[in-house]
């Protein structure tokens, strides 16, 4: 089979590999000269684990071009996986899915043979079945569910898993035009994963409310959590590691994305739960539990900020995590830049490193924040540490980095990455969540410990 991948940035290109590590024939194609050329180098074109790799092994099998045309009319099946920004009302834009309809139905209407079109970027709910569906009839000439299959198909997807989640995914979502289009995608998928997920095939309507309505209720159990990290930090002997951990046994809820930690951040969770908001406000729907989830994330940069303050009123501090989770550079809603400007912007000193992270960052952070050059000058120059992102390389600092000759150093572990028992010679631990731990020592007596 042989498949065409339009986009070529941080969910096309992986996808592009993982087919052709598969055993499909594909191209991609991208407008940016830059993704064109490292594809055709085999070299990626954004960075995220397990890319390289698999370029790499698929010699013969992947060619890449900025030609639309071309690389459609060559194709039995295009899947469509370009940026859908967000509006100013939080909504999903199509423009750039649109225009690269308009070139592919082009492209189709000099083909004899069925084609399959699949929307993998994230649109909003009526969009594959109203304005997509008419650009491709529309340009093409063709008639879906006739001689033309559209589907909608996203991805559940993280970066820095990216590969990962698309060759072991927890279930596939089809929104099919019709039975023909649905096989044929199906077909991909199992040819695709590793595991044997679920397919969840419906309509293009549910579908998408479907995409939007999963990551809502992931960034639900997110605040849920940090709403209980947050009461057991008032509570002298809660600890909310403890109470989430058992409160996850129960099989009606699970663990997952379930722990005391900071607030979600990226591309997707943020951005899809506002635009879950706006869908159900459009039509009329109440979305309380959105509105709170979006509301309680919000807030814990500033939880984050008072603890410190009431720890460290003035001085250095350190932020260890700049991306908005491991394995990744984007820093796109990233809780350690919120941080890191907001006692910027309180005049404190601020000192941040990140593994992979510090040159995007450094473009937000400006020249207000010193981004240093390895996590262990980052803990050994500053007052009061954070770790923000969980990355592993953290566990592995030097024990004697954290010491000080005169006074522990104040750690704030928002991960619980590092064990109190090995550092309690060494540091101040502090866990979010823990039983009121940031008020046991004063400010002071913690200067003079």
């Amino acid at each position: 089979m042989r498949v065409c991948v339009v986009g070529l940035g941080k969910l096309g290109a992986p996808w592009l590999a993982v087919l052709a590590a598969k055993g499909f024939d594909v191209i991609g194609v991208d407008r940016v000269p830059g993704h064109v050329a490292a594809v055709q180098n085999r070299q990626v074109p954004i960075v995220e684990p397990g890319l390289q790799s698999l370029l790499s092994e698929a010699t013969g099998r992947i060619e890449a071009t900025h030609d639309i045309k071309s690389a459609v009319s060559a194709r039995d099946v295009t899947f469509v996986v370009v940026p859908t920004p967000s509006g100013g009302d939080g909504t999903f834009s199509n423009l750039h899915v649109m225009s690269a309809l308009r070139e592919i139905g082009a492209a189709l209407r000099g083909k004899t043979d069925y084609h399959l079109v699949v929307i993998t970027s994230t649109v909003m709910p009526g969009s594959t079945g109203g304005p997509i569906r008419q650009a491709l009839e529309g340009s093409s000439g063709r008639v879906v569910g006739v001689d033309l299959g559209l589907c909608y198909n996203p991805e559940f997807i993280a970066l820095g898993s990216v590969i990962r989640d698309m060759l072991r995914p927890d279930f596939v979502l089809i929104g099919e035009s019709d039975a023909r289009a649905g096989d044929l995608l199906a077909s991909i998928h199992e040819r695709v994963c590793e595991n044997r997920p679920q397919v969840r095939r419906m309509n293009w309507v549910n579908a998408e409310i479907t995409k939007l309505t999963i990551n809502s209720f992931v960034t639900a159990k997110i605040s849920f959590a940090n709403m209980i990290s947050d009461l057991c930090d008032r509570l002298p002997g809660a600890d909310a590691g403890t109470v989430l951990n058992a409160v996850g046994s129960d099989s009606r809820i699970g663990g997952k994305y379930l722990a005391p930690a900071l607030g979600y951040g990226g591309p997707c969770f943020p951005r899809d739960n506002a635009a879950f908001t706006t869908m159900a406000r459009n039509v009329g729907a109440r979305t309380d539990i959105a509105e709170a989830t979006d509301s309680i994330n919000r807030q814990q940069v500033g939880r984050v900020v008072a603890l410190v303050r009431g720890l460290l009123p003035r001085g250095s501090v350190g932020i260890l995590g700049l991306s908005y989770k491991p394995d990744t550079a984007v820093v796109e809603e990233s809780q350690g830049v919120a941080i890191a400007l907001q006692f910027a912007n309180e005049g404190y000193r601020v000192l941040a490193y990140d593994p992979q992270a510090c040159d995007a960052a450094k473009s937000v952070l400006g020249g207000r924040v010193e981004v240093v050059a390895d996590a262990e000058s980052c803990v050994k120059a500053v007052d009061i540490l954070i770790i923000a992102t969980a990355w592993p390389s953290f566990k592995e600092i030097p024990r004697e980095a954290f010491r000080r000759a005169r006074r522990q150093l104040i750690v704030i572990d928002c991960w619980r990455m590092l064990s109190s028992a090995d550092f309690a010679d060494v540091v101040h631990m502090v866990y979010l969540g823990r039983g009121s731990e940031a008020a046991i020592e004063s400010p002071t007596a913690v200067a003079t410990a």
